[in-house]
């Protein structure tokens, strides 16, 4: 039987929930490069960071911050710790008003595995588009499948090309299920 895949997804549609912004130094100073938490490497963090709250609400155990940055509680932490720990780098943070730990979860692989035919709709960058430095990438991706033949034994990744897109295999997709995880979405890949 072929593994299953999921991209992990932020559920915006629970009520009175929290919004985080864009990770910070603690003197609020917004980290030089948002996006190189979702880039498919490990990081280099010389300083704590923090987390800005950006409208109050309800913590959740999983949120994606500003820039798409995963942000966890600790239990979520754990699962990934436990199951796919040569795939995650948990850098720790601080949400201002909020004692309990959290992490910016970093997915450290970069897999080449988007299923351009299986997928609802791939769009490239063309050479009229004016971003030579583009051509040939994603442009945007509907209704993404993958193909799990590419993936090898990594539990949690970003998609070459798209790394918006966060994957987590279907035993990392159970596993937080079961510790009732709050602010995940799952949509299979």
């Amino acid at each position: 039987m072929p593994r299953r895949y999921f991209r992990l997804l932020d559920d915006v549609s629970i009520p009175e929930r929290w919004d985080l912004g864009t990770p910070q130094d603690v003197q609020g100073n917004e980290v030089d490069d948002p996006w190189m938490f979702r880039e498919g490497r490990t990081v280099h963090v010389a300083e704590r960071l923090q987390v800005p709250v950006e409208h109050p609400g309800t913590p959740l155990d999983f949120t994606l911050a500003g820039f798409s940055t995963p942000v966890v509680r600790a239990p979520v932490a754990a699962v990934f710790s436990a199951q796919a720990a040569q795939d995650v780098q948990l850098v720790p943070v601080v949400i201002p008003g909020n004692p309990e730990p959290y992490s910016i979860l970093v997915a450290s692989r970069l897999i080449r595995c988007i299923d351009d035919a299986a997928s609802s709709e791939v769009i490239r960058w063309t050479p009229e588009d004016g971003r030579p430095e583009r051509v040939g990438q994603y442009r945007d991706v509907d209704g993404m499948r993958i193909d799990p033949g590419q993936v090898g034994d990594a539990q949690v990744f970003r998609t070459w090309g798209w790394s918006i897109a966060l994957i987590v295999s279907e035993e990392l997709k159970h596993a937080l299920e079961r510790i009732h995880a709050k602010g995940v979405r799952f949509t299979e890949v």
